[in-house]
């Protein structure tokens, strides 16, 4: 048997499932008989370093697309869901225990062969490389811990690390379907940054960019009426949205994300002009404030700094995608078809120069009356239409 130990630290809250075959145990055998469940959400600062790890089948390589998606998760404070987005980790264990009156948990690790992460190597990796960056209460990780599960220990290491499900975007990659979108970008200097399939290596996933496209996809949102909200709140369903065009119409002007091609590049340009200039829009209203200051806006700390997604322009502050998204897709405004494809009416550049303090506004003090809350902004149909207008009116103007 090896070397055992107990690790104690903080846990934010913490719970027992009861196990329903022991329930339902008319023998009423003793509770060690049966396998048992706790769930507890811990900080990420709280979390020690040195929870075992021989336990854990895959060899945690940092440097794939999976690896960059936790930590860039885990370091986006201005939307603090890491808890909820996350899988977290599963630890096998001797026993756990939980003291009400100073909320410290201790595990015991008696056998480091069976007790130890079984699964969420990945998340617990990442927290250690960049736990050190992220303030206390700013991130949360769950954690599953099972005792009683020596005899079934082989069987839950396989089944907690078996994907069941090929993810639509890696199948899509398989059937050459984003070909139109690599044709686009291969002039641009993230082409190579850009990932299409699970764990390839990459910066920015495809599912961003199709979110993206989808604000600008006015066969779907054609006017002030509809608003492509999904693009900030379901990925998923925008990858859908692309992979039904595709499957239905091909490469052809039937195709609204071909249809999309010509102004491509100028929407991700879009995105990283808005991205580097919230703080100034927000300065130009607000003279003597600080954007930072604004709930979800996070600042650089240290020596660190942001960089913009697509051209990696050095960024004063990391906005929410809550107050970008909705102002990004008011410029589908400026979108026309000329000739079976999409075309500007006008400069949205300069078009985003001008208004850029307004659009930016609107957003901030709808956030302020939604409870300082950039999720729900992003979800508010009123603010996209406030938005979609002002945008329309000033085209009309110019």
């Amino acid at each position: 048997m090896s070397e055992e130990k107990t690790l104690t630290f903080k846990a934010e809250s913490f719970r027992r499932i009861p196990n329903p075959y022991q329930q339902k145990d008319t023998n009423k055998r003793n509770e060690d008989e049966y396998p048992q469940m706790y769930f507890a959400i811990c900080d990420v600062k709280d979390l020690p370093d040195d929870i075992p790890m021989a336990t854990n089948p895959r060899n945690q390589a940092m440097g794939t697309s999976v690896a960059k998606k936790i930590k860039e998760s885990l370091l986006n404070t201005s939307e603090p869901n890491f808890y909820l987005l996350n899988r977290g980790m599963v630890i096998s264990a001797d026993s756990v225990h939980y003291d009400n009156n100073s909320g410290n948990m201790s595990i015991m690790f008696k056998d480091l062969e069976l007790h130890g992460d079984v699964d969420g190597g990945h998340t617990y990796k990442a927290i250690l490389e960049k736990r050190d960056s992220i303030d206390y209460g700013e991130q949360f990780v769950k954690l599953e811990i099972l005792t009683g599960v020596e005899d079934i220990f082989q069987a839950l290491a396989a089944a907690r690390n078996t994907s069941t499900q090929v993810q639509d975007k890696s199948i899509a990659e398989l059937e050459d379907r984003f070909d139109l979108i690599k044709d686009a970008i291969k002039n641009e200097s993230f082409s190579k940054k850009v990932y299409f399939r699970e764990n390839d290596k990459g910066d920015i996933d495809v599912a961003d960019i199709i979110s993206i496209l989808t604000l600008f996809n006015i066969d779907k949102y054609p006017d002030v009426n509809a608003f492509p909200i999904v693009a900030y709140n379901g990925k998923k369903k925008c990858i859908d949205y692309y992979i039904d065009a595709h499957k239905k119409n091909g490469e052809t002007a039937d195709n609204p994300y071909f249809k999309m091609k010509n102004i491509m590049i100028d929407i991700f340009k879009l995105y990283d002009k808005l991205e580097s200039n919230m703080g100034t829009y927000y300065k130009q209203k607000y003279s003597s404030g600080r954007y930072g200051s604004v709930k979800g806006v996070t600042s650089p700390k240290g020596d660190s700094n942001f960089k913009s997604k697509f051209y990696k322009n050095e960024i004063d502050y990391q906005s929410p995608s809550g107050f970008l998204y909705p102002i990004l897709g008011s410029l589908r405004a400026l979108v026309k078809v000329e000739n079976g494809m999409y075309a500007w009416k006008t400069n949205p550049f300069q078009i985003l120069d001008n208004i850029g303090k307004d659009l930016v506004e609107t957003t901030v003090e709808r956030s302020r009356t939604l409870g300082n809350s950039p999720q729900a902004v992003g979800k508010d149909a009123g603010n996209w239409k406030t938005l979609y207008m002002t945008v329309a009116l000033e085209m009309m103007n110019n």
